[in-house]
């Protein structure tokens, strides 16, 4: 049976979900656009994403892959993202739709991601971010983690700032391009660029850039920390709801064959 690949751009609400990846006995994103798609294209079978998000992670710009046997494609490609969006819930959204060359992979043809991560920093939370913002209530030198932030760019061993997984990573280098930080009133928000990241390192980063903002480390401190790979010297894991998977880079796609 012939195939055709269509490109998916996600975005969606984390909150209710177990992450993005299908799980036994627990809601998913990747379930939901499955069961969509399903509605549309009953022969569809798993849908293969750029990356993956935890329990209450965000995305803006989720990019996954899936390939649709062609007798069953019927419908207008530009009609497609709003017939998918007709079948999910308000908290996941099709943004995009593409079709892309049988050769195209969302994962391993991805250049690089971006994240972006929010801090509430006021002694009362607002409770308009309580699902999209990490609530400090201790006054952040700004200057301080700006500082800091600088030593996380380039290529580095980022072993100390990830959280290990069932599985040993082959390597725990990654390069990151940008690690910058801004404010406006009370909100912080965090934007890391790299070309791959570790389980949970962007949370370990922010979460150890507030401990600098807090006193707790030196700016110069994350020198050390990176060079030990030691997960006990760095600081916390700042905690999932405040991420957002922003952007996936992709090589120039070719046209479609």
């Amino acid at each position: 049976m012939a195939h055709l690949k269509i490109k998916l751009t996600v975005a969606y609400d984390g909150t209710c979900y177990k992450g993005w990846q299908v799980q036994e006995n627990a809601v998913t994103v990747q379930q939901q656009i499955e069961e969509a798609l399903r509605r549309l294209f009953p022969s569809v079978g798993r849908i293969h994403s750029s990356s993956r998000t935890d329990t209450g992670v965000h995305a803006r710009g989720m990019v996954a892959h899936v390939e649709v046997a062609k007798e069953e494609f019927r419908i207008e490609e530009r009609k497609l993202r709003l017939a998918l969006n007709a079948f999910l819930p308000s908290d996941v959204r099709v943004v995009e739709t593409k079709r892309v060359p049988m050769t195209f992979n969302a994962r391993f043809d991805a250049s690089g991601k971006q994240y972006r991560y929010r801090v509430w920093n006021h002694s009362v939370m607002d409770p308009l971010q309580n699902n999209t913002a990490w609530h400090v209530p201790r006054k952040l030198d700004f200057e301080r983690m700006q500082q800091a932030a600088k030593h996380f760019v380039g290529k580095r061993d980022f072993r100390a700032f990830a959280v290990k997984r069932e599985y040993e990573m082959r390597s725990t280098v990654r390069t990151v391009t940008a690690c910058k930080i801004y404010k406006k009133e009370s909100l912080l928000t965090w934007i890391i660029d790299g070309d791959g990241f570790l389980y949970k390192m962007c949370r370990g980063i922010v979460g150890t850039l507030v401990e600098v903002g807090r006193g707790k480390l030196k700016p110069g401190d994350v020198r050390g920390i990176l060079k030990s790979c030691d997960r006990a010297k760095a600081g916390v894991t700042a905690p999932p709801h405040g991420l957002v998977l922003w952007k996936v880079y992709y090589r120039k796609e070719k046209a479609k064959p």
